[in-house]
């Protein structure tokens, strides 16, 4: 398993553009991937369940990975918050 935190920087939040997007990236590949706030979680292939976490600037996530390819998931998902949010 595979973990990674990062702080949401955009003045918006987790909005649907960059959901849409984050979305998308987590489908392609085979492992789980599960977003964690302080308040909830949500599958990171789920568009409502991604939205319905009401991340918003400052809010903290913490992004575990796992099964196969969980190595590359992590870091095209991290390299994707650093420049979208």
């Amino acid at each position: 398993m595979k973990e990674i935190r990062y702080i949401i920087q955009d003045e918006i939040g987790l909005h649907a553009r960059p959901a849409g997007q984050l979305v998308r990236l987590a489908g392609n590949y085979p492992c789980a991937i599960i977003i964690h706030t302080a308040a909830a979680q949500a599958d990171a292939k789920r568009m409502l369940a991604v939205m319905k976490l009401g991340a918003a600037k400052g809010t903290e996530l913490t992004i575990t990975f796992d099964g196969e390819k969980e190595e590359e998931a992590a870091q095209a998902v991290e390299t994707f918050l650093k420049e979208n949010l």
